[in-house]
């Protein structure tokens, strides 16, 4: 089979952790052919999304420049591959949109994964308020005044955290009586020019933060990630520790409650951030957890993904 991965270039990746790297040593292991490029590669001839793609060698290293070899570009017909796994992480900007738009063509030609239109619709951050009653209290505002009232009704802690960010970048804790807090939420709405989203603080944050993985609605793995020392945030991007989780009853009926709209949408390989039994955000662009599971638990989530993509592809 033939796979095409448009992801973020490959000297950026993190392989220690990065589910892109898992998925696309596993397709090689078995024989598959792995092409890759950027959302910037992709065109349409006439009504034929193509891509200027690289056939992309993969081996297991701790570098990207030891781990991929590829070959010179050449362009491909998408509907030549058997699924294309679009897994560009956010912004979801004009130039990720437009490249949506052209993914949307090869949807009736191959698998695509996650399908452009569920990744249109679902904004990480703001989808969770489809499910109000699974998530803290959210409001979504540019004005920092807003924000400083809704710090107060929500008992003098809130998480503010940018529309389009991603990996815990932009997040910050705004505790009432911090003498920082004006200048945090001029940084966080731009002086007012770009939407905040601002959360009710969940006190077991200070626990882990617990990142889900569902493929087709079914749960394949879960991680908490853990803030270190003094830091709020407990992505793994910026330090926080990736310990061993159960999923409980509390995550099961997230998951009952969302798997029916993530399915409706195409969404089938999805990330769900929970703390303290709400859902947080809703990870559909890049989810990524993959290695850190497989390395606290053992076996291979990589293999069942790859085992669902080879059965959906067939």
């Amino acid at each position: 089979m033939r796979f095409l991965f448009i992801v973020d270039p490959l000297d950026r990746l993190d392989l220690a952790g990065d589910t892109s790297y898992a998925l696309m040593l596993e397709a090689a292991s078995r024989g598959h052919e792995v092409w890759t490029c950027q959302p910037e590669h992709l065109s349409l001839e006439h009504d034929d999304p193509v891509a200027a793609a690289q056939r992309t060698a993969v081996g297991l290293a701790d570098a990207p420049q030891d781990a991929f070899r590829a070959e010179e570009r050449a362009t491909i017909p998408i509907e030549a591959v058997d699924a294309v796994l679009m897994r560009k992480d956010p912004p979801v900007d004009v130039a990720y949109l437009h490249a949506t738009w052209l993914l949307d063509r090869a949807r009736d030609k191959t698998l695509v994964v996650n399908d452009p239109r569920g990744l249109r619709e679902f904004n990480e951050h703001l989808a969770v308020l489809d499910f109000p009653e699974l998530t803290p209290p959210t409001i979504v505002t540019r004005d920092r005044t807003r924000i400083a009232q809704f710090l107060d009704e929500q008992g003098g802690a809130i998480v503010v955290k940018p529309v389009d960010g991603f990996g815990g970048l932009g997040v910050f804790l705004v505790r009432r009586g911090d003498p920082n807090t004006s200048a945090l939420l001029e940084t966080a709405t731009q002086h007012g020019r770009a939407w905040a989203i601002a959360q009710r603080y969940i006190p077991e944050a200070v626990d882990g933060d617990k990142r889900i993985l569902l493929l087709d609605g079914q749960p394949i793995g879960a991680v908490l990630r853990v803030p270190q020392g003094a830091e709020a945030r407990g992505n793994l991007h910026v330090g926080g520790r990736a310990v061993a989780t159960a999923i409980d009853d509390a995550d099961w009926a997230i998951i009952r409650a969302v798997a029916p709209r993530l399915r409706e949408l195409g969404l089938y390989f999805v990330g769900l951030d929970v703390i303290g039994g709400r859902l947080t955000e809703l990870n559909v662009t890049s989810p990524t957890g993959i290695r850190h599971i497989d390395a606290l638990e053992g076996g291979s989530r990589a293999a069942v993904v790859l085992d669902w993509l080879e059965e959906r592809a067939r």
